[in-house]
């Protein structure tokens, strides 16, 4: 598992979230697809969303047109990745050894 942090950020389109900056990237190897960790424009809400819901947000110096900014995600994605499932990935369950716990120094771990 690798992270990086983008510098500078770059401008993206979370597909079913909205522009975002994606400040950071999570590759957890060749069986995985990309995480990228993107701020949201319109709510500031910090978002880890998989590769096929990302795109670049259209670019008028590159030639990239606002159609390609939206378009939908490749594949059996949910186009609206609102409240959507995304294959893959589940929220942590209680009692399965992720759940965190307040420690007597005040710490979650």
């Amino acid at each position: 598992m690798s992270f990086t942090q983008l510098n500078p950020p770059i401008p993206v389109q979370v597909i079913g979230k909205g522009k975002a900056m994606a400040f950071g990237l999570i590759d957890y190897g060749p069986e995985h697809n990309l995480i990228w960790v993107s701020a949201i424009d319109e709510t500031s809400e910090i978002w880890c969303a998989p590769n096929p819901v990302v795109r670049m947000q259209a670019n008028w110096t590159l030639g990239r047109s606002h159609s390609s900014a939206g378009a939908e995600p490749h594949g059996d994605w949910e186009a609206e990745f609102e409240g959507a499932p995304v294959r893959g990935f589940e929220a942590p369950k209680p009692g399965n050894g992720v759940t965190p716990r307040l420690h007597a120094a005040g710490g979650v771990g």
